[in-house]
């Protein structure tokens, strides 16, 4: 076969174009541009990146777009325009997915939807791209990785279950800092039922005791809020959950009330993939070996004496009455005709 008007080698080894200079993508008729040409979902996307700090391209592929060549276009075109800043971390062997943080035109665009100034928002472009060389990097990620595995599950055809909450450890921070820290906090609705839970993502960087000693603040909050909320422990190893158990189980037993602070733990070797909160990986602390491990919707089988969450027509006013902006749906906007633009 000839081959007519071959590309000159030259040409495969010039350098990408280079974005606009900072001035032309913070410029108003830039914003003013992008105000026409934002999607639906990229505005969602923005403000996903806003509150959760950082995704993979991998996790966005999961919680919106069809396919990896549509959300790689796509993002490809978000990052031109200064909505998004993105980096890949080194890796020795391979090679990590592109990451993805919310840039200076993306924030513009959410402070401008909101009524609100950028400073409102408390953004900084030097923070969120020095997160690519942040010790918590790893973390963050695998973090939102338990959730945006979630929302993969909720988008498929035959779906049984929806995320329908979903905060970052910053949100949580702002909301109940004063006593504990969560790394992330959800609501999962499934056969009419909504289960609340928070979570603590341990990646094994910190000693068991100071893991279980968060149990004393966990029933400090089940008493100001009258709630007893799930505490999910994931942890990476089978041998670390088993130690982990045993500490969690002696700390339980030493609070005024355990029956307040309900928590369950899964290792990253409990099922098949080791995100997956939905499957039958979660096993109470206290588990005599007669429950066993159970799905994420089937919590309350794990306490049936106690009320572990709030009905679905009601429970905790979330955020009101706070500053800024307020926590996005976890699941993504319909697909609109303009989302190829």
């Amino acid at each position: 076969m000839k081959i007519s008007n071959p590309t000159p080698q030259r040409q495969l080894r010039a350098h990408r174009p280079e974005r606009p200079a900072p001035r032309v993508l913070n410029s108003a008729e830039h914003h003013a541009w992008l105000a026409r040409h934002l999607t639906d979902r990229d505005r969602w996307l923005c403000r996903m990146l806003f509150e959760h700090h950082v995704l993979t391209s991998t996790q966005i592929v999961d919680i919106a777009f069809p396919g990896r060549r549509a959300a790689n276009l796509r993002l490809h075109n978000l990052y031109r325009w200064g909505v998004v800043h993105r980096f890949q971390p080194h890796r020795s062997l391979g090679s990590y997915p592109m990451h993805y943080v919310l840039d200076t035109a993306g924030a513009v665009a959410l402070a401008h939807e909101d009524g609100l100034q950028i400073k409102d928002l408390g953004y900084s472009r030097e923070r969120e791209v020095g997160r690519a060389f942040s010790l918590q990097l790893a973390h963050t990620v695998g973090c939102n990785a338990l959730f945006t595995t979630l929302i993969r599950a909720a988008r498929q055809p035959e779906a049984a279950g929806k995320l329908t909450t979903w905060w970052s450890a910053a949100r949580c921070g702002r909301h109940w800092g004063d006593i504990v820290t969560p790394d992330g906090y959800g609501r999962w609705r499934e056969a009419g039922r909504e289960i609340e839970w928070f979570v603590e993502f341990d990646f094994g960087t910190e000693t068991l005791p100071r893991l279980a000693s968060k149990l004393v603040r966990y029933e400090r909050l089940a008493d100001a809020t009258g709630i007893a909320t799930p505490v999910l422990v994931w942890v990476p190893t089978a041998a670390r959950e088993a130690n982990a158990r045993r500490v969690l189980a002696e700390v339980l037993r030493g609070l005024d009330s355990p029956a307040r602070v309900p928590v369950a733990t899964t290792s990253g070797e409990s099922s098949a993939d080791p995100l997956d909160m939905t499957a039958s990986r979660w096993l109470r602390v206290d588990d005599s070996g007669a429950l066993g491990r159970v799905a994420l919707a089937e919590l309350p089988k794990l306490w049936p004496h106690s009320s572990v969450s709030p009905p679905s027509s009601g429970g905790r006013n979330l955020d009101a009455a706070r500053p800024g902006l307020e926590p996005p749906t976890p699941m993504p906007p319909a697909v609109s005709s303009r989302l190829n633009s």
